[in-house]
């Protein structure tokens, strides 16, 4: 490890830490479940005292400053298609999967909280707790890959779900995912911030070889206290920097993303992040400023509110100086790291870091999309298929 002083990591106590917060979940980002844009109606919660017989059957809550964490529930879905398109000039890539939906993560300021209301659920806790796996996923990408019209061109997984998030163990869809683009020589980058990547070195590495893929392992903060709260069910910290350092043993090419910096919670980490990542060899960093579209302000508000009541106010403020007065900025090249004078600070201070620390110095890896070989399509008949509905035309 670099030599830097540790006791910079040490969040003051009682300003992260989930047990203080009696509101908190044990295990959990968001507080509750918030609204959507596409709710018809609205529930308000039973005044105090009502439905006391139930409340007080509720396991662990009596001596318990911190309540029980709502259990994580998966539903299976086949899917049509795998692949989504990306048209915004702010993103480097333009083909995107994502086998789950939803993310056992819990980080409350995750952008892509408002995607649960599309399937009716809360950006809050269902989120985290209500979960979907494409079961279909690898089927569905051999389809799409087969086709004729398919343009090669890197895909990335995990732009709204972390591809490595705790259910992946189980369900192992990434890795089929992974095994699928090895076959078939097709480029690709992924991002995540938990350590199950180490699992999937051995094909990481042979698509290395070949110059298909990039790892970029997100890492917000150095303090594993903080990052218990920030991201409840994310690697430690120091396991993401293990996997920076066994992927870059085992030859796959690796950036880390700062990301979010927010404002008096993480943002002093910016640079010892920035010193430890190059430490475990990473060639290139990257870093984005907390944003907070559509239903995300109110999941990362309860949540400020409930963790650093202290500074709510002045953490608030501050993303409003960066955004141009307002909560969120949506437009294209400043969404993502803001503007203003702060914004300009924390821009120079990563600047001055990745060139101290040796990252960025050559330009990121330009993966190779001339390999793709398509996928053999197996043929099947739709008779007596459990997926298929459709009846044979003949008996």
């Amino acid at each position: 490890m670099a030599n830097i002083d540790r006791s910079s990591f040490v969040v003051s106590a009682g300003s992260g830490s989930p047990a203080t917060a009696p509101a908190a979940l044990r295990g959990r980002g968001a507080v509750t479940n918030v609204g959507h844009r596409y709710q018809s109606d609205t529930r308000v919660a039973p005044l105090e005292n009502e439905w006391s017989t139930e409340a007080a059957a509720q396991p662990g809550c009596e001596g318990d400053d911190v309540s029980p964490s709502p259990a994580t529930q998966v539903r299976p879905e086949q899917v049509r298609t795998l692949l989504s398109r990306n048209d915004s000039p702010d993103i480097p890539f333009e083909l995107a999967i994502n086998p789950y939906r939803g993310c056992e993560h819990g980080c409350s300021y995750c952008y892509a909280r408002p995607t649960h209301a599309y399937l009716g659920y809360s950006p809050g806790l269902d989120f985290e707790t209500k979960l979907t796996a494409k079961v279909n996923a690898v089927e569905a990408l051999r389809n799409e890959l087969a086709k004729p019209s398919h343009r090669v061109s890197p895909i990335n997984l995990g732009s709204a779900t972390d591809i490595y998030q705790p259910i992946e163990r189980q369900w192992r869809l990434t890795r089929g995912l992974l095994e699928l683009l090895l076959e078939t020589r097709h480029p690709l980058t992924l991002v995540t911030k938990n350590a199950l990547v180490e699992r999937d070195i051995d094909l990481l590495a042979a698509l290395a070889e070949r110059n298909l893929v990039m790892v970029y392992v997100s890492i917000t903060t150095l303090d594993a206290d903080m990052a218990r709260t920030l991201e409840p069910r994310a690697s430690a910290p120091w396991r993401r920097l293990q996997a920076v350092r066994a992927l870059t043993a085992a030859g796959v090419p690796v950036g880390v993303l700062a990301a979010p910096m927010i404002p008096f919670i993480n943002d002093a980490f910016l640079e010892t992040i920035l010193a430890e990542a190059a430490d475990a060899g990473a060639r290139w960093g990257s870093y984005t400023v907390v944003r907070l579209p559509w239903e995300v302000h109110a999941v990362f508000e309860q949540w400020l509110r409930t963790h650093f009541p202290d500074r709510a106010e002045r953490v608030l403020h501050r993303i409003e100086d960066m955004r141009g007065g307002r909560r969120n900025d949506p437009r294209f090249g400043t969404r993502m790291r803001g503007t203003g004078l702060w914004a300009d600070l924390l821009r120079q201070r990563f600047s001055v870091a990745a060139r101290k620390h040796g990252l960025n110095l050559t330009p990121r890896v330009q993966l190779d999309c001339q390999q793709f070989v398509p996928p053999v399509v197996p043929i099947r008949s739709v008779r007596n298929t459990p997926t298929s509905p459709q009846l044979s035309l003949f008996v």
